[in-house]
């Protein structure tokens, strides 16, 4: 049993996630009968272009990974999972951060020796969704888990950067990754407890490994980690925090004194992206932030050092007036307000002091 206190989570004597309960609403998460952290192997034989594309078929032949070499504790708050199988071997670290953070890491370290075959990690959720949410680059895109259409069939594989999220009113699930792009989510009925036709929940299930012979018959071979973060009860709001939190984990050096943030943005909505010296190399600082909700945001924007002038600059930091600054205001004090519409980009650029 994995717990904190904002999720409990059963692991059984395979790795596989059994149940996670939400210890603020108490809801079980997972379907009835289904099982989390579960490993997929297809065969990958795709028509044409074998490097590059992913043929629906694939989902014909599957074997789940069940079988676990080892199940052992792993720290304080963990377990390490070992699985072989053909010529590959995979090592999962499972952990949960302290606190009151429902999310559950899942760290998979493969030493990937397969020919033509894909490898996916799978989360079902008792989550009624039709669509799911993918982040891109500056907010996010919303796709039908259903196939009503032909359009809906062809998106059995679709891309995300940093996370993707499937949610119902007032529930939802998040799942990050540091370095896989490829997903497919869908909607599926899961059997009941009885063995009759139970409700509708999603799957998640993150593409982690291929294995192509041409044009490289070696490509990918050899060893891969893979970060996941699933997050329980999240909403896309605290999917972009994961997605951020992974891929810029927080670095800890010893100090003596506090350390005053470069940039300070009065909204979680609002997420600053990079902070970079200005490409003419006049000593400006460049802040780049976006809203990442697609809704309005109204906010403040302070600086932690000293400074001149505050501009509106274009993304190559052409400096911008007239429509170009609406909704900025510098005030007497150095700091900025802002108003942006959904998924609006800023860029400032701050004279040094």
């Amino acid at each position: 049993m994995l717990e904190n206190a904002g999720v409990r989570i059963a692991v059984d004597g395979r790795g596989l996630v059994t149940s996670v309960v939400h210890r603020a609403t108490g809801r079980e998460v997972l379907p009835a009968g289904q099982v989390g952290n579960l490993l997929q192997l297809h065969r990958d034989i795709p028509n044409t272009w074998e490097a590059w594309d992913i043929d629906a078929h694939y989902r014909r032949n599957v074997t789940d990974l069940v079988d676990a070499e080892s199940v052992a504790p792993d720290g304080e708050a963990g377990l390490r999972v070992v699985r072989t199988f053909s010529g590959s071997r995979v090592e999962q670290e499972l952990w949960l951060a302290d606190g009151d953070d429902p999310t559950l890491h899942v760290v998979t370290h493969v030493d990937w020796h397969e020919k033509q075959k894909l490898l996916k990690l799978a989360f079902p959720l008792d989550v009624h969704s039709a669509a799911a949410t993918s982040e891109m680059q500056f907010g996010h895109v919303t796709r039908a888990t259903h196939v009503n259409t032909s359009w809906d069939v062809a998106r059995f594989e679709t891309v995300a950067h940093r996370w993707v999220h499937v949610g119902e009113p007032g529930f939802g699930v998040a799942v990050a990754n540091d370095s896989s792009y490829g997903h497919d989510i869908t909607r599926q009925r899961f059997a009941g407890a009885d063995g009759s036709d139970g409700a509708v929940g999603s799957v998640v299930r993150v593409t982690l490994l291929r294995a192509p012979l041409f044009p490289d018959p070696v490509a990918d071979q050899g060893e891969h980690t893979f970060r996941n973060a699933v997050t329980f009860g999240a909403d896309v709001a605290e999917a972009v925090r994961q997605g951020y939190a992974i891929n810029l984990p927080e670095r800890r050096v010893a100090g003596t004194t506090a350390v005053t943030p470069l940039v300070a943005v009065g909204s979680p909505q609002v997420v600053v992206e990079a902070v970079k010296l200005a490409e003419d190399r006049s000593g400006d600082v460049v802040v780049r932030l976006y809203e990442s909700l697609g809704a309005r945001a109204a906010t403040t924007v302070s600086f932690g050092f000293d400074h001149g002038a505050v501009t509106v600059t274009d993304l190559l930091e052409r400096e911008l007036d007239g429509a170009g600054t609406t909704g900025v205001t510098v005030g007497t004090d150095g700091v900025v307000d802002v108003e942006l519409r959904p998924f609006q980009i800023l860029t400032l650029r701050v004279a040094r002091g």
